[in-house]
C-alpha cells in the first residue's frame, strides 16, 4: 500500500531508502505561499536512530510489512541474548545486546516477549512495561537516612541496579517500570 506524506502519523511504519521506519511525531506546517511540509521524528527500527525528516506532497512512502510474534526468553551469554518462537522450542534465534538496548539486563528465563520482523529478521524486542524481580542484595535502610530522598540502590535478579525506597528488604519481591527501570511497587 502506498502512503502520502499526510498518511505519515504517529505509529505508522513505512519504508524509506530500503529500512522500515517507524514515525514518533509528526507536525503540519504550512507557510505564506509555499507548499505544506510535513515535519516528523522518525526511528529507523533496523538501527534505532532518531531522524527528524520534513516531507512535501511529491513524497510517497510504502507501507511496511512488519509481523509482530510472540517469543520466549531463554538465556543470555556474552551480550547475545537467546529467544525461541512460542510454542516451537526448536525454533530458536538470537538478538545481540546493541538490538536490545537497556531492556535486556531486566529480561528473565522464560519472559514472554512481542517481536517485530521485517523481510525474516528481527529487528527490534519488546518485553512486558512492568515485571516482578526478587531483591538478591540490599543494604540496610539506617534511621534518619533521608537526607537522598529515602531511596537506596539494591541488586535485583538478573544483576541490574535500581533505586527503591528505604522499606524495600532482600528477598522481597519488587515491581519495575522495564522502560524507565525505576521502581514501581512492592509485590
Amino acid at each position: 500500500m502506498s502512503l502520502a506524506y499526510t498518511d505519515l502519523t504517529k505509529g505508522i511504519l513505512f519504508i524509506m531508502d530500503g529500512s522500515p521506519y517507524e514515525v514518533l511525531e509528526t507536525h503540519f506546517l504550512r507557510m505564506q505561499q509555499r507548499k505544506a511540509v510535513v515535519q516528523t521524528k522518525i526511528r529507523n527500527l533496523m538501527t534505532g536512530k532518531i531522524l527528524d525528516r520534513n516531507f512535501q506532497a511529491s513524497d510517497f512512502f510504502e507501507e511496511a510489512e512488519i509481523e509482530r510474534k510472540n517469543a520466549i526468553f531463554i538465556y543470555e551469554s556474552k551480550g547475545q541474548y537467546w529467544f525461541h518462537d512460542e510454542g516451537n522450542t526448536k525454533n530458536r534465534f538470537l538478538i545481540g545486546a546493541d538490538l536490545l538496548g537497556d531492556q535486556g539486563k531486566f529480561l528473565k528465563p522464560d519472559t514472554k516477549v512481542t517481536t517485530m520482523v521485517f523481510n525474516d529478521k528481527v529487528i527490534k524486542v519488546d518485553i512486558p512495561v512492568k515485571m516482578e524481580f526478587k531483591v538478591i542484595e540490599a543494604p540496610p535502610a539506617i534511621r534518619g537516612n533521608t537526607s537522598q530522598g529515602g531511596t537506596k540502590t539494591v541488586v535485583i535478579e538478573g544483576g541490574a541496579k535500581v533505586n527503591v525506597p528505604l522499606f524495600v528488604n532482600e528477598g522481597e519481591t519488587i515491581r519495575i517500570n522495564t522502560q524507565t527501570g525505576e521502581y514501581v511497587e512492592r509485590v
